[in-house]
Parts: structure tokens; C-alpha cells; sequence
């Protein structure tokens, strides 16, 4: 197999990628292996590849890659998630541009158009993950809402229906005007929002003294006076006192509603008092419970005032806002207004403020069901990396709330309760058996399907999401079969921070509540990607790049790698589109050393020179200390230096090191030896480097020697690792220095590569690593020093020196100049060595590891001083 003479990543990717779907590499089906399993986070059906996706899935292959290679069933299970909320403003927005109105429409009508949608652009994301090499079993592809998923949460709601742990009432839930439909906790982000407190007068129902006399409110939101039903004042509040037993009107409402009692008003917060307006906000909405206060609801779905807005009727709530301002103080009741700076819920879904509203909305009980999910986390069965994640996940679960699971839409699943003609309702998995109900419950056997109403509302998102790892091998439905029993629990979970309640502790809870185990044994947790300026990565900002422009111009492996260069697990990644470069260039490099070593000629006679085989035994070392700290770094999910450790090895030891020294000179040929050995450590490195960059390594591996039919470097195994000499290991990096140490007076010198020098030595050297040591230095000889000769440039590598004889190749009044400003400093080094060694309340008090250190400094200083004086005497000698 040619290779050519530069990498292009689009003659690689897809010539590979396509052969590994052909070959089936990345089915799994249940055998007497190992398995390895990761369920997909599965993403909205109608999304497209963005940069957290990238990071996501370039983790999550990477963890399936190094499993198949580790001789495990590994099965990675894509799928795409419904996405009710946003799929259904998507269609309702296309269906408005088509000039057609979604209520105007049947539910049937809707869902229609919602999977025409859907299966239009729906999987578009899965298709570019393929380009960022995936390698996901696509056969078992799901989707949330396919058959056997939707029978799996329908299954689960009647279950938990008979269980007694989903009920149905009203409740003060967060109400999404643009969406409008209910949403949980969980999807309410608080920002700090700049705003005003207005402080409005409400007049004061026959006051004591006959004159007009005013009660004054503080509030954020004017326009919900219309749902006003009490003010409210502390019973211990002095400047309050006058109020009790009153009533006031309401302003513009025109409402006359009592004064009403209770120690909850904060007293140091505006006025004292406190408007009720039970309908629209959640404390008041308790008050008004604890009072008996009636509840009036003034917005209508979309966030415009109904009826009970009198004249403001029809208009949007900001609307209102800002006109019963001007209204306000023109009637004179508004006494002042400030600046206010106040926390604000918004929609995650659709990013408009939420608005509190009473609604009969469906809940699952989750106190029970929370307990057995908190302690898998809390002992470890389920671990978090990094472990700080654990504090946010007990925090939450130990003050877990009934989860609001009904949705005001149609895309979805819907909620299987059926309302009988009577009132009252059953709950049942099929039209069928809810008749059946419907029929024991009434002891009406005329009942018919059509007397039966199926409730309007669907399931929240998550509600099939958190069933993902069990639904997707069919244990809901099927909980004794073969492939849930085999793949599930799931090995890792890779997976974003901020779902930690949305999905996360779900899922957990779902695997306990039906399986009676953990849904999975590790979560990763990805940071965030932000761009060079910190900002979180949007195309609301435009500082995303598109993902697959990047693969275009960068290639898969260049992105891949560039994800990986600075994104510890839960940290946030500053993504810049150097390390993509970066990325590539390391990519150049990896072609670029294959190119220089298939290069080579071979002689299989030649004998193997001692550098060379000492560097194959260096190597070999080296490479099995780096497999080994690569399996205790993938062990602590730290991904990121698993990677950096490899990139080190190729870059750093094999290319700069090892292939410089086994390199046979000009036109001459290496021998066998030698070859087999370095296209064996580049099997290896292929091997380590696959997970991270499968395309470039599947290419160079199938080029290094000949393969059969079917082979790949995906399913071959990690390389074996034998027992490491540390101390050998310890003797090459003294050799590094050496090395360095000559190369640094060649330059200093400007002495040319090929000219070549001798080397004395004075003191302990291992005279078995001299074959390495002159081949890199250009050296003609390597010998003991016989005392100090005049002449010389010396360095020390630790406390032994070695000197090149420069004869006339150096400037001894240039040399002696030098020589004495290092002996200024190392004397100075010392003084102050010693003045912390002779300082008693140091030496008394610090650790005896810190005082060995300090002496070793001083031992080392010293040593350098004498080399340094006797090489100024003998200079001193020759001038």
C-alpha cells in the first residue's frame, strides 16, 4: 500500500469509515465476552452538530475505541430524543410561515406535519457524528418515541399510576407563554435582570381621620393587581400597626380586599406590605391557601391579560407593565419608583420569562423514589469524575420535588388517562383496557370507546429520557430478555453537568425503581465549551464555529485532538481553533515519521549497531511505562493527559529520540533488526493513539505491513506491557542531559554537527550507554579525564563533569569572561544555601526531606565551584 507523500484527511475518512460499517466492526451482539456499554445522550431530532456534541461524542468514542481494543463487547447505542417542546415550536412555526394556524388544526392534523418533520430533518445530527468517526452500532439506532420506547413509557406511567406515586391537581407551576405548556424547576434559569420596585398607593377603606389616607405597596410587578386578594403586614411590625383590621382598594382594579396578618412579611423590605395575589406567585399562593383567599387568574396561556384585566385586556404582560406605570401616576398612585436589580425565571426551553400559574397538571411523587439513587452515589456504586458533582446531586436529592411530568402539547406521548362521561378518570396502557376499566369502574357495560375522553396533554421530555438505558435494549417491556440481561447495567455515562437533575439522577432512579441496579457504574461529566474570551459557545453570539467546516479544513482527528488538548472532565474547555491546528500538525507528524521510517532500505544481514539495539531496549521501556500510566489516567477518566502522554511519547521520545538515534546515515541501510523492532513500537503507537485519531491510524496501520481481508486496527488489541526497569529508565534521562549538555556547547561555539569532538569525563559514568552518546553528539571518543586539561567547555550532569577539548576552536579571553560570571553566581547560590543551613529555627523545624534538599544544593554548588576554578586556572595556564 503507497503511501502519499502528505496526509489529506478527505482520502482517508471516508475510504475507512465506510469500510468499518461494511465489515460490521461496530455491531455487538451478546457473546462470552466482557461488554462494554455506553447509551448515546440522545439528542433533539431536529438538532445539528454543534461544539459540545463535538467534545461529547469525541469522549464517548474514545471510551468505546479503547474498550473493543481491550478484547470487550463494547456497544455503543445511538438515538435521538422527540424534543417535545422544541420540535413543537418548530412545526407550529413552519406550519404560521405555510399561513396555517396550529389551532386551526386536529391533534392528528398536527402530528402529521410534527413526524413529516421529523423524519425530514430528523437524524441529520447522527449522520454528522459519523464524520467525526462514531462508532456507534447503528442497527440499534432508537428513537424516544418509536415503538417499543413509547410502549416503555406508557408502561411505566400506569405502573407508577397503580403504584399511588403519580397523581393529578393543581398546583403553582412555571408556565412558559411561548411554549405554552408547564415546565419543571429544572428547566427555570435565574438571570439577574435590572428592573424597577414600583411603590403603589392602595387607599385605605374608611381611614381614621376621615382624610384620604394610603396603604403603600412595593412591588416588581404592577400589572398582577388585577389578581390582588389581601395585603399583607406583619403582626409585629410597629409602622404597620395603624392597618390592622382594615381594608384598601385595589388601584385601577377598584376591588376593596382586606388587610390580612402574617409574621412571613419581611419588615426591613419596602413598606411592610406585601400585595396577595395567590394565582401568580408561589409564596402567595401558600398565604393564600393558609387564608382561604379566593385566586384570580389574570393571563391567558400566551401571557396577555384575560378579562380580569379590565381595560388592559388582550395585551401582553410587559405591555401592561409599562402603560399602568404612566396610568398609575396619573391617577396619583404611584408614589415612587427604583432601580431594582431582581433574580428572573426564564424558560430554558425558549428563553422568555416564566410566569407562576395555578394549572391541573399531572405529578410523579419522588421522596420515595429518591432514596436508593442518593445512596448509589453517596457510596460510590455509581461514581462521578470529578467527584466535586457529588455535592450538587445530594443537595438536590435531598430536597427533591414532586416532578410536574405533563406538558401542554401534542408532540410527545400522551398522558394514558381516559375521563369517563361521569367525571372521574382510569388509567391504562391501550384504548382497550381503559374501556375495560372504564366499564368495572362505572359497572356500565354499555359504555362505548368514544364516551371516553384520553387527557390532552403529553409527557414531559425527560419522562422517556429517563428510562434511556433500560428502554433501549427493551427491559421496560421485556424485562427478563437476553440483551438487557447482557449489556445493561451500562458502563459510562458521558454527559454535561447541567442535566445533572434533568437526566442524570433520573435515569439512576428509573434503574433502581426497575431493575433493582444502577443504570451505570461511572459519569463523566464534559465542561462547558467557551470560546477565547470565556463566553459560552451560542449562535445567538456567533462564536461557534460549524463543526464540520472545522473536520473540513482541520480533519476528523485534528478536531478530535484539538477537543481533547485542554478539556479535564468537569471543567470548562477555552476552545481556540489553534489547538485544531495543533491537531493537525501532530497529525503531519505521525505521516511524516511513517513516511521517513517505510522509507528506509533494509538489510536483513547488517549486524544491529549497539545504539541502536540499546535504544530499542530504551524504548520498549519507555513505551510500557507510558501504557501503564495511560491505563491508571483512563482509570480516573483523565482523558485529556491519557491523550497528552501518547502525544509526549510520539512526539517527544520516538520521533526526537529513538528515531534519531537508530536513523542509518546517508543512503545507508538500516538493519533488520532494528526495522522490525521500530515498525513493531509503531504498531504499538498506532494502537495507543487509535481511540483519540482512529482515521490517520487505520490508514498508516494498514500500510505498515501487509493485512488480510477484513483486518483492522479497531479490533486488534492494545499492546501487551512487560515489567519496567526504572533504574534503566533513570540512566537514559541522565543520557538526555548529556546530550543536551554537548549539543549546547556546539551552539555556544558555533561548532558545525560534523565536525566531530572528543568527550573526558570526571567522575561516575556508565560507559554502556556510549554508543547512544556519540552517535547523537558527533563524537570520536569518550574517555576518562586524567585531571583538568586546559582548553575545555565543561557542564555537569549532576556531580560528575564532562568536557570537550576545544583546542583552537575557542576565545580564551571570551571563555575566561564567561566562566567567571558563573563562578559570581554559583558562589552567590551558595551563600545563600548556606545561610538557611545555618539558620537554627529552619533546620530545627522543617521537614528532614527539606534540609536533605537544602544539602544536595549545597554539595552540587560546591562541586560546580572547584570544576569552575580549575577550568579558569587551566585557561589562566594557556593564555
Amino acid at each position: 500500500m503507497e503511501i502519499a507523500s502528505k496526509y489529506t484527511p478527505a482520502d482517508v475518512e471516508g475510504k475507512w469509515y465506510q469500510y468499518w460499517l461494511e465489515k460490521g466492526f461496530f455491531k455487538s451482539e451478546p457473546d462470552e465476552r466482557e461488554p462494554y456499554t455506553i447509551v448515546i445522550p440522545p439528542p433533539n431530532v431536529t438538532g445539528v452538530l454543534h461544539m459540545g456534541h463535538m467534545l461529547n461524542n469525541t469522549i464517548q468514542d474514545i471510551l468505546v475505541r479503547r474498550a473493543r481494543m481491550q478484547g470487550k463487547n463494547a456497544c455503543w447505542v445511538p438515538g435521538t430524543d422527540h424534543a417535545s417542546i422544541a420540535t413543537e415550536a418548530k412545526v407550529v412555526a413552519k406550519l404560521a410561515a405555510e399561513g396555517i394556524n396550529k389551532n386551526d388544526l386536529t391533534r392528528e392534523a398536527f402530528l402529521e406535519h410534527a413526524w413529516e418533520w421529523t423524519h425530514k430533518h430528523g437524524g441529520i445530527i447522527l449522520e454528522q457524528l459519523k464524520k467525526l468517526g462514531a462508532s456507534c452500532d447503528w442497527d440499534r439506532t432508537c428513537f424516544t418515541m418509536d415503538e417499543k420506547r413509547s410502549e416503555s413509557v406508557i408502561k411505566v406511567f400506569v405502573d407508577l399510576y397503580n403504584k399511588g406515586l403519580i397523581y393529578r391537581g393543581i398546583r403553582m407551576v412555571n408556565w412558559d407563554p411561548a411554549a405554552q405548556t408547564a415546565i419543571s424547576d429544572e428547566e427555570v434559569i435565574h438571570k439577574e435582570e435590572h428592573g424597577k420596585l414600583y411603590y403603589i398607593k392602595y387607599e385605605i377603606v374608611a381611614p381614621d381621620s376621615g382624610e384620604r389616607a394610603f396603604a403603600v405597596v412595593a412591588t416588581t410587578r404592577p400589572e398582577t393587581i388585577f389578581g390582588d386578594v389581601a395585603v399583607c403586614i406583619n403582626p409585629n411590625d410597629p409602622k404597620t400597626a395603624h392597618l390592622k383590621g382594615r381594608q384598601v382598594v385595589v388601584p385601577l382594579a377598584g376591588r376593596v380586599v382586606p388587610i390580612i396578618e402574617d409574621d412571613y412579611v419581611d419588615m426591613e423590605f419596602g413598606t411592610g406590605c406585601l400585595k396577595i395575589t395567590p394565582a401568580h406567585d408561589i409564596n402567595d399562593y401558600i398565604l393564600g391557601e393558609k387564608y382561604h383567599l379566593e385566586t384570580i387568574d389574570i393571563f391567558n396561556d400566551d401571557g396577555t391579560l384575560n378579562a380580569h384585566g379590565l381595560q388592559y385586556e388582550g395585551k401582553d404582560r410587559f405591555a401592561v407593565r409599562r402603560q399602568i406605570e404612566k396610568d398609575l401616576a396619573a391617577l396619583g398612585l404611584l408614589e415612587k419608583v427604583e432601580a431594582y436589580t431582581n433574580s428572573v425565571g426564564y424558560s430554558e426551553r425558549t428563553d422568555v420569562p416564566i410566569e407562576p400559574k395555578l394549572s391541573m397538571q399531572w405529578f410523579l411523587k419522588m421522596e420515595h423514589l429518591a432514596k436508593p439513587a442518593l445512596e448509589a452515589v453517596e457510596d460510590d456504586t455509581i461514581r462521578f469524575y470529578p467527584a466535586k458533582f457529588k455535592n450538587m446531586y445530594r443537595h438536590w436529592m435531598e430536597n427533591v420535588k414532586d416532578w410536574n411530568i405533563s406538558r401542554q402539547l401534542w408532540w410527545g406521548h400522551r398522558i394514558p388517562a381516559y375521563y369517563l362521561p361521569e367525571g372521574g378518570f382510569v388509567v391504562a396502557g391501550t384504548e382497550e383496557e381503559a374501556l375495560r376499566l372504564a366499564r368495572k369502574e362505572t359497572g356500565n357495560e354499555a359504555l362505548r370507546p368514544e364516551d371516553l375522553r384520553q387527557d390532552e396533554d403529553c409527557l414531559d421530555t425527560w419522562f422517556s429520557s429517563w428510562l434511556w438505558p433500560i428502554s433501549v435494549f427493551d427491559g421496560i417491556n421485556h424485562p427478563d430478555n437476553a440483551e438487557v440481561n447482557y449489556y445493561y447495567p451500562t458502563n459510562d455515562l458521558v454527559t454535561a453537568p447541567e442535566i445533572i437533575f434533568f437526566w442524570v439522577a433520573r435515569m439512576i432512579i428509573s434503574g433502581y425503581e426497575y431493575r433493582g441496579d444502577a443504570c451505570f457504574r461511572n459519569v463523566y461529566f464534559t465542561g462547558i465549551v467557551r470560546d477565547k474570551l470565556g463566553r459560552k459557545m451560542s449562535k445567538s453570539l456567533g462564536n461557534s464555529p460549524d463543526p464540520i467546516e472545522l473536520m473540513t479544513r482541520y480533519g476528523a482527528d485534528g478536531v478530535r485532538m484539538g477537543m481533547l488538548l485542554t478539556s479535564p472532565a468537569g471543567n470548562d474547555l477555552p476552545f481556540d481553533e489553534a489547538l485544531c491546528e495543533q491537531g493537525r500538525n501532530f497529525n503531519n507528524k505521525i505521516w511524516n515519521a511513517f513516511r521517513l521510517v517505510k522509507g528506509w532500505t533494509v538489510d536483513e544481514a547488517a549486524p544491529q549497531p549497539e545504539a541502536s539495539a540499546t535504544a530499542v531496549k530504551w524504548f520498549k521501556m519507555q513505551l510500557d511505562r507510558t501504557i501503564e500510566g495511560m491505563d491508571d489516567l483512563f482509570g480516573k477518566y483523565r482523558l485529556s493527559e491519557a491523550m497528552m502522554a501518547v502525544y509526549k511519547l510520539f512526539w517527544d521520545e520516538f520521533s526526537s529520540w529513538y528515531l534519531e538515534i537508530i536513523k542509518p546515515g546517508y543512503e545507508q541501510p538500516i538493519d533488520g533488526a532494528t526495522y522490525q523492532a521500530t515498525l513493531a513500537f509503531f504498531d504499538s503507537l498506532l494502537r495507543l493513539l487509535h481511540p483519540f485519531m482512529p482515521f490517520i491510524t487505520e490508514e498508516l496501520w494498514q500500510a505498515l505491513t501487509p493485512r488480510g481481508e477484513g483486518e483492522s486496527i479497531m479490533v486488534s488489541l492494545m499492546p501487551a506491557v512487560e515489567p519496567v526497569d526504572d533504574t534503566y529508565l533513570e540512566g537514559f534521562e541522565r543520557v538526555k542531559e548529556i546530550i543536551g549538555g554537548v549539543r549546547t556547547i556546539r551552539l555556544q561555539k558555533n561548532i558545525p554537527n560534523r565536525e566531530a569532538l572528543s568527550l573526558l569525563v570526571s567522575g561516575e559514568h556508565d560507559a554502556a550507554w556510549n554508543p547512544v552518546i556519540a552517535k547523537m553528539c558527533n563524537l570520536e571518543t569518550i574517555a576518562k579525564a586524567g585531571g583538568k586539561t586546559s582548553g575545555t567547555a565543561s557542564f555537569l550532569v549532576g556531580t560528575t563533569e564532562y568536557a570537550i577539548p576545544l583546542g583552537n576552536m575557542i576565545d580564551i579571553e571570551e571563555e575566561l569572561e564567561k566562566l567567571n560570571e558563573e563562578l559570581v553566581y554559583v558562589e552567590g547560590f551558595l551563600v545563600l544555601v548556606m545561610k538557611k543551613l545555618g539558620n537554627e529555627r529552619f533546620v530545627g523545624k522543617a521537614p528532614a526531606a527539606v534540609i536533605d534538599a537544602e544539602r544536595k544544593k549545597q554539595a552540587d554548588a560546591e562541586s560546580k565551584i572547584n570544576s569552575l576554578k580549575e577550568a579558569i586556572a587551566a585557561l589562566q595556564k594557556q593564555s
